[in-house]
C-alpha cells in the first residue's frame, strides 16, 4: 500500500466565497477556493477549534479544478446596532475600548461578493494515515462544513469516492486529469448543445508546485493559524494549467453530440 493518498472534494452550492483580500467593509471572493478555505473546511470536519494547531495540515498538497466557474454576485449588506446605538469605530481610547464613530453612524453599508452556481473539485494529497482520518471526518463532520463562509453550506455530498473507497491512490494532479466532469447532467447536456463540450471537455486547474520546482505563481493563502489573535498567511507556489476530461455523457451510437452547433454566419455562405 502506498504511503500517500488523495482526498477528493466536490464543492458546489448556490453561493460560496473564498476571500483572501477581504478588508473592513469590503468582503471579496477569489475565483477559486483558497488553501486557507480548504484547510478550514477540513479543520471544521475534524472538530478543531480556532486556537488548535494545524501544522500537520500545512504539509498537504492541494489541487483545484474549475468544473463550473459560476458568476459573481454582489450583495448589498448593512450592519447596525439593534439598540439604535452608534456603531463603533476601529479607533480605541486610553483604556483600550473602541470609540464610537464620529460623526455618529447608526448603519454601515458593506459590500459582500459571492460566487453563485460554481462547482470546484479539490484534490488534497498527503500521508495516507492523515488523508484517511480526514476522509472519515468529512463523512461525519463535527462542525458544519461551509464553502468559504458559514452561510455557504454545500448543496451536494462533499466527498468524491474512488469506487467504494473514500481515498484515491493517485496524486492530486493525476486525479484532476482523470476524474470525469462533475457538473450536473443538465449542465453537461446544455454545454454539449452549445458546442462547448463533446465527449471531452477542457477545464482549468490550479495545483501546488511540486517540492523543488520553485516555479509558477506565488499566492499568499497558506494559514499560519486560524486563531483570530494570531492570524497570518504564508506564500506558496501554484501552477495553473488545463486538463481534458470525459464529460460523462453517453451519446447515441454513431453520434458526436446532441445537435448541431448554432452558426450565425451559415446563411452568409462563409
Amino acid at each position: 500500500m502506498s504511503g500517500t493518498a488523495t482526498l477528493v472534494l466536490r464543492l458546489t452550492a448556490p453561493m460560496q466565497a473564498w476571500g483572501t483580500q477581504s478588508r473592513f467593509n469590503r468582503r471579496e471572493t477569489d475565483p477559486a477556493p483558497s488553501k486557507a478555505g480548504i484547510l478550514g473546511l477540513l479543520s471544521a470536519a475534524q472538530g478543531r477549534r480556532r486556537q488548535d494547531p494545524i501544522e500537520d495540515l500545512l504539509e498537504l498538497r492541494l489541487g483545484i479544478r474549475i468544473d463550473e466557474p459560476g458568476t459573481l454576485l454582489r450583495d448589498y449588506h448593512t450592519v447596525s446596532d439593534s439598540r439604535g446605538l452608534p456603531l463603533l469605530s476601529a479607533a480605541t481610547n486610553a483604556s483600550g475600548r473602541q470609540k464610537p464613530t464620529s460623526p455618529k453612524k447608526p448603519t454601515h453599508v458593506t459590500e459582500r461578493y459571492y460566487l453563485q452556481d460554481a462547482l470546484f473539485v479539490a484534490a488534497v494529497g498527503g500521508r495516507r494515515e492523515l488523508i484517511e482520518s480526514l476522509a472519515d471526518a468529512v463523512r461525519r463532520p463535527i462542525f458544519p462544513l461551509a464553502l468559504g463562509r458559514r452561510a455557504c453550506a454545500p448543496a451536494m455530498p462533499v466527498l468524491v469516492l474512488a469506487g467504494d473507497e473514500a481515498v484515491h491512490d493517485l496524486d492530486p494532479a493525476t486525479v484532476l486529469a482523470t476524474l470525469p466532469w462533475q457538473a450536473s447532467q443538465h449542465r453537461r447536456r446544455m454545454a454539449i448543445r452549445r458546442g462547448d463540450a463533446g465527449r471531452m471537455i477542457r477545464l482549468a486547474t490550479i495545483v501546488d508546485a511540486a517540492p523543488g520546482e520553485g516555479r509558477g505563481e506565488i499566492v499568499a493563502d497558506v494559514p499560519v493559524s486560524f486563531d483570530p489573535r494570531h492570524r497570518g498567511y504564508r506564500t506558496r507556489y501554484v501552477v495553473r494549467g488545463w486538463v481534458t476530461v470525459p464529460t460523462g455523457v453517453d451519446f447515441p451510437s454513431g453520434s458526436v453530440g446532441l445537435g448541431p452547433r448554432h452558426d450565425p454566419f451559415a446563411l452568409l455562405g462563409t
